[in-house]
């Protein structure tokens, strides 16, 4: 290993194996496609710098064709992120099973293909949750054209349910212990799966799946190589960032509870609203909404629907950012001001940020939370009600 991992509280011993061991022939004659430049960066760099930028992944496995020409190759581009290089099998199985010795005593393994640079931390941060519960994940993606069975004499066999069937992507999250046991049932079986998840699942195990993301392309053909650069020169301009402001303002009523982010503060008196009276969600919502350019709030959920009477604004923010990532962007950064004389919401912050991170498929760095009083000006100060602000910084790459 070239340097010490670091480790993180959300996910400490979470190691990436980048499989990238092929010759990538399909991307034309040249040098291999994982070592081609993406915008004046190696493709197989551009990868890694994703995982080394998420706090929930401790360090790299990069599964090359030969290790020391990939370190030459790739290390000016990584400086001081812990990686591991090593050498790739015959097959892809043959390169995981490499991959996932040298992670070594790793608390979980992400497997990703290392032609997939525009994985977002979200994703990552969705597969290692379910790893962690289900011991096995894989990110899909419904079919949505019409799936035809086609014959052997050129023609169509038949229609099927395109419900019954999802596109699997990658990171794909395993406990190391799961993916050996079922990397050895396909050695002793003679068999080669397509992916991790596959062989998995053939050995017995259960896999759980979670959101795929529409922007995670896995680059192939000399075709996807204009793709992706196209997608760069988008994240690059103006129009692909987008920047969106919130506000929401509740009076105080006696005795009625007081849910800020989700959690349930002790404090005599609560919100009025319709739904549970949430001014940070609701405010954080607002503003995500504005800058993907949404209906804002009170039209998506609207106080005089009966069904969202007393709702969980957690809940329709989690609703609120789905429909954020189906219009192709991703949260950067969200942060908010409580404006309220009391009560202190400090020692409740750490929970919140949870919360709102869950509800929105993000990084808790990407949130921050403050409070401020209101020096006894304005309705604030005077204790008739709280309002709360928020700015939404937005960028393409909806599904994370």
């Amino acid at each position: 290993m070239d340097s010490s991992p670091t480790s993180s509280s959300l996910a400490s011993g979470c190691v990436a194996i980048l499989v990238a061991a092929g010759r990538g022939s399909r991307a034309g004659a040249g040098e291999p496609k994982q070592f081609r430049s993406l915008g004046g960066i190696p493709l197989l760099a551009r990868t890694a710098k994703v995982f080394a930028g998420c706090p929930a992944v401790s360090r790299l496995v990069l599964v090359v064709p030969d290790p020391e020409d990939a370190r030459i190759r790739l290390k000016p581009h990584l400086p001081g992120t812990p990686i591991t290089f090593a050498r790739g099998g015959a097959t892809r199985q043959g390169s995981t099973a490499a991959g996932l010795e040298a992670a070594g005593d790793a608390e979980l393994v992400l497997v990703h293909d290392g032609v997939r640079p525009f994985v977002g931390p979200e994703l990552i941060l969705r597969v290692i949750e379910t790893a962690r519960e289900v011991g096995a994940a894989v990110p899909v993606l419904p079919v949505r054209e019409t799936l035809k069975k086609l014959d052997d004499r050129g023609g169509i066999a038949g229609t099927v349910r395109r419900e019954e069937f999802a596109l699997a992507q990658t990171p794909q999250g395993f406990r190391p212990e799961i993916l050996k046991r079922a990397l050895q049932w396909a050695r002793e079986n003679a068999w080669e799966g397509t992916d991790e998840a596959e062989i998995v699942e053939k050995s017995g195990l259960p896999v759980g799946r979670v959101e795929g993301s529409e922007g995670n392309l896995k680059i192939t053909t000399r075709a996807d190589f204009e793709t992706a650069r196209r997608i760069l020169e988008a994240e690059s301009g103006a129009g692909g960032i987008r920047v969106g402001i919130g506000y929401d303002v509740h009076p105080l009523v006696p005795g009625r509870p007081l849910i800020l982010a989700g959690v349930r503060v002790p404090h005599s008196s609560g919100p009025a609203g319709h739904s549970d009276g949430d001014l940070i969600c609701h405010a954080a919502t607002d503003a995500i909404l504005g800058a993907a350019g949404l209906p804002d709030i009170g039209q998506m959920f609207p106080d005089s629907d009966p069904a969202l009477q007393g709702s969980d604004s957690l809940r329709l923010l989690s609703e609120a950012g789905r429909r954020v990532r189906d219009a192709g962007f991703q949260v950067i950064n969200l942060d908010l001001v409580l404006v309220a004389e009391e009560p202190r919401i400090v020692p409740h912050l750490e929970a919140m940020r949870t919360n709102l991170a869950r509800a929105l498929g993000c990084l808790e760095p990407r949130l921050g939370i403050k409070g401020t009083r209101g020096e006894g000006l304005g309705f604030e100060g005077r204790r008739e009600g709280m309002a709360a602000h928020a700015v939404a910084l937005l960028g393409p790459g909806g599904g994370g």
